[in-house]
Formats: structure tokens, C-alpha cells, sequence
């Protein structure tokens, strides 16, 4: 079972109904029991990254989502659940999770923000997520900020939008996808499955030593 963590701010009918058409059996929960016993865990995301925060930090699923990662289960996160793994955003100057060093700032150079329609995605290497996918497949995007990975080999994916950016993250058992898979149609549908493939997995990516201990 993969846990969709309801924090009060994700698209989360969106992406139960697309892990359902994928086949892949989904739970909408807040409980950390629940959370701590899935094969895998998606933090979606709609709105600020301090409100974020605070929605996981009141609710203690903060630490519960840092539990996942040191299990080394797989983790997806969507959209402002992708920039909540970073250590800090521009967003409210709000300290994230720290999953995956880095930080986020308002998207720059583009002459329209938010950043809202399909656009194309660059693989920039490999991982689960981009099997049986195109080099450049497009997807749905709604977003003002962007990620910036310390280690750039984190960052397997990028888009132009006024200029590169990073736009989908693989860090050991950690994904981040700064558009919305369940929003994008085949493709989207494609990532879907594949991380559902990859909770299902016995061989699953070691995470890396620089977790955050808590």
C-alpha cells in the first residue's frame, strides 16, 4: 500500500485517483502508524512552503516523513511536496525537511510567474522514475519556485522556463518531481507506475549517508 500524506495543503483526490488507475492500491492518511507501514509514501503539495511546514510540524508528520527516508522506503515528492525535501526555501524563509541539501528560490528570468501549462522535461540521467519514457516528455506544471540541488548529479531532470531549472530530483530512495504526474496525462500516468513499481521492489536504492538525524 502507498501512503499519500494529508497534510492539509496536497491535490490529494488527484493523486489517489491516479495511483488507482494505475492499478496500485492508496491510502489518504495523517496517521504516522499508517505512514510508517506503507511500502512507499507520496508528499503531494498545493501553496507556500512555510505553511507547509507548519501543517507537517503541527500535526508531527514531519518526523514521520523523515522516518520513511532513514527506512530507505521510496519517497515521492510533488510539487511543493518536492520542495519540502530541500533544506530551506525562499518561500516565507521557511526550514524544510532537509532530505536532499539544497535550497529553494523564486523562480527567475521568466517573464510570467507563476509558471502554469505543459512544458518539456530534459532527462538528465537515469532512474526508476524515467523508464519507459521519452528524453523529453511533457508534462503539467503549476509553480513560482524552484529547487536547486547542492550535489547537481541530484537533479535528473530539467525545463526552461526563462532558463534551465531543475525540475525532477532522485536522491537514493528520495524522488521529487516539480510538476504534477497525476495531472499529465500518459506520461504523467508512466511515472506514476513506475514509482508504484518501485515500492514493490526487493532492491531498492541505498539512501544516502547525509540524512538528517533526528
Amino acid at each position: 500500500m502507498i501512503a499519500v500524506v494529508n497534510y492539509g495543503l496536497g491535490n490529494l483526490a488527484s493523486v489517489r485517483n491516479a495511483f488507482r488507475a494505475a492499478g496500485t492500491e492508496v491510502e489518504v492518511t495523517s496517521e504516522p502508524d499508517v505512514i510508517r507501514r506503507a511500502s512507499g509514501v507520496v508528499l503531494p503539495g498545493v501553496g507556500a512552503a512555510s505553511a507547509g511546514m507548519e501543517q507537517l510540524r503541527s500535526r508531527r508528520l514531519d518526523g514521520v516523513v523523515l522516518d520513511v527516508a532513514q527506512s530507505r522506503r521510496p519517497l515521492l515528492g510533488i510539487c511543493l511536496g518536492m520542495q519540502l525535501l530541500f533544506e530551506h526555501s525562499e518561500e516565507g524563509n521557511a526550514d524544510c525537511l532537509g532530505l536532499i541539501p539544497g535550497g529553494v528560490h523564486l523562480l527567475r528570468g521568466a517573464e510570467k510567474i507563476p509558471h502554469i501549462g505543459w512544458n518539456q522535461v530534459a532527462v538528465q540521467s537515469q532512474t526508476e522514475l524515467w523508464s519507459g519514457l521519452p528524453s523529453a516528455p511533457y508534462f503539467y506544471f503549476v509553480h513560482s519556485y524552484v529547487c536547486e540541488p547542492a550535489d547537481k548529479s541530484a537533479c535528473v531532470g530539467t525545463t526552461d522556463y526563462g532558463g534551465d531549472f531543475c525540475s525532477a530530483v532522485s536522491y537514493g530512495s528520495v524522488w521529487g518531481t516539480q510538476f504534477h504526474p497525476e495531472r499529465s496525462g500518459d506520461m504523467g500516468m508512466k511515472v506514476i507506475k513506475n514509482f508504484a513499481a518501485c515500492c514493490d521492489s526487493e532492491s531498492l536504492d541505498v539512501a544516502p549517508s547525509s540524512y538528517r538525524k533526528f
